[in-house]
């Protein structure tokens, strides 16, 4: 990978790690679904009137906006209004790999390697290691709540897979763009009937620059142009060069958290952390390391 995109990629998760800051500080002015709904309004318009729909059936379209974007975002964005700290947020928010698998397995038959196996149960003892040492810092809602976001994200991913199986390429930036309009419509219905029209006219009368940094923060830096950016990473590279890059964004996450809002966690906590991080690495470079292995010890064989 050429200098340049190596820090392309680099960009792309900082803008994704700070999006939880983004997100904590938004929900702090903003009710969360109601943000959830401006991030997917501004992601869409006017961008829909210049990009063409993606070469998806709508029911795909929205199987996809449905799971990838309305469920992972709002149950993403109640469980750091409820008590999730941004930073552990943007760790458990990682389970989506492991989601994705066991889904993958389960529904398009793909085949589970001894990696997969192996940092899985590593992540979970780290999972478990982290709900179980609610605090000051952390609630069993929020904990709960960015499961479900990773569960969402999971699904959404391997709905992905499907829809765009043998068709034409398309741009990245236009599946964010028509998934974000699709989107906006029952997020705003859901905002409307659990958080009230009133809840709207409040936050737009209270409107102030750190609500309006963070709408726009998330809707176009991590969304637009980290997205667009990540699709042209994976339109030059194999997904298995530009796939690990994402694991810099719970460190990132984490990092400038603890910098920003002075968020603390256990020590239990850590290793949970450490727990998780390890499976990650395990289940995306497991393969290619005992390969490596393997080819070396050939290699030395008289």
């Amino acid at each position: 990978m050429k200098q340049k995109d190596i820090g392309t990629g680099i960009l792309v998760v900082m803008l994704w790690g700070l999006n939880f800051i983004a997100i904590k500080l938004g929900v702090g002015h903003v009710p969360p679904l109601m943000l959830v709904s401006l991030r997917f309004l501004l992601v869409s318009i006017p961008a829909v009137f210049f990009l063409p729909r993606p070469p998806v059936p709508w029911a795909g379209l929205i199987a996809l906006s449905m799971t990838l974007y309305v469920g992972q975002f709002a149950f993403l964005f109640m469980g750091i209004h409820l008590g999730m700290p941004a930073g552990l947020a943007s760790l458990v928010q990682q389970s989506q790999a492991f989601f994705t698998l066991l889904v993958a397995v389960v529904f398009i038959k793909e085949r589970l390697q001894w990696n997969h196996l192996a940092g899985l149960f590593i992540a979970v003892a780290g999972m478990v290691i982290i709900g179980y040492q609610q605090n000051t810092a952390m609630t069993a809602i929020g904990f709960w709540l960015i499961l479900m976001a990773g569960a969402s994200w999971g699904v959404g991913n391997v709905i992905m897979r499907k829809v765009t199986r043998g068709v034409p390429p398309f741009s990245m930036v236009s599946l964010v763009v028509w998934a974000g309009l699709v989107s906006f419509f029952p997020m705003a219905l859901l905002s409307f009937i659990f958080e009230g029209v009133s809840s709207w006219q409040e936050a737009i009368r209270g409107a102030n620059p750190v609500s309006a940094a963070s709408v726009l923060y998330l809707a176009y830096f991590s969304s637009l142009v980290g997205y667009g950016l990540w699709g042209k990473l994976l339109a030059r590279y194999p997904s298995t060069i530009v796939a690990p890059f994402a694991l810099l964004v719970p460190v990132i996450g984490m990092s400038t958290a603890t910098l920003y809002f002075r968020e603390g966690f256990t020590f239990w906590q850590g290793v949970g952390f450490l727990l998780v991080m390890a499976g990650l690495v395990v289940n995306v470079f497991g393969e290619r390391i005992l390969k490596a292995k393997n080819l070396r010890s050939q290699a030395v064989a008289p």
